[in-house]
């Protein structure tokens, strides 16, 4: 019976599609392209995928030459044929567009009407300061990616745009919320 791969395995399996790597640089590589904000993947699920992935002949020690150092964390890694043909299968699967993501505030604003006034009020501020927060954020990311090159350049341009598109669209969408669900002269 065939492994079930996880989003992490996913992320970990593309990641060595692009080149070989070992655990910590594919930790470090996560970390620059911020990809924790869109696949939810620690640095001990990058290291259970790879033994999990080596495990299951999906994975192939790299050539010699390409060794990182000494231990565990250093063998490099590239993804084997039976890696790159189940990648593939999985990136076909049709619920890749079938899903809904759960959205917490969504959840709290249908709740939201048992809740105090000043919470509520405080609570839309606090989404408010998030939001505008994280549209800094995600502009600075924007930037950082177009002056970078590699296969998964496009497809990241793309991502971040439609994510500062989405907080500007909430921030937007949140000034109707307040002056709704708010009284005047409210909190």
């Amino acid at each position: 019976m065939p492994t079930a791969l996880t989003l992490p395995d996913l992320v970990v399996m593309t990641l060595l599609a692009e080149r070989p790597m070992h655990g910590y640089e594919l930790d470090q590589e996560l970390e620059r392209r911020d990809a924790r904000d869109w696949a939810g993947i620690s640095r001990p699920q990058v290291y259970y995928s790879l033994k999990k992935l080596a495990a299951s002949g999906h994975l192939a020690r790299a050539a010699a030459g390409q060794r990182g150092g000494a231990g565990p964390e250093r063998q490099v890694w590239r993804l084997a044929a039976s890696g790159r043909r189940a990648l593939t299968e999985a990136l076909a699967r049709p619920d890749w567009a079938e899903q809904r993501p759960p959205a917490p505030f969504l959840t709290w604003l249908a709740l939201s009407a048992f809740a105090e006034p000043a919470a509520r009020a405080s609570l839309i501020d606090r989404r408010q300061a998030f939001l505008e927060a994280e549209l800094a954020r995600e502009r600075a990311t924007l930037a950082a990616i177009r002056a970078d090159t590699g296969a998964m350049v496009p497809a990241a341009e793309l991502m971040v745009e439609l994510v500062i598109r989405q907080w500007e669209l909430e921030l937007a969408w949140l000034a109707e919320v307040r002056a709704r669900l708010v009284p005047a002269g409210g909190p």
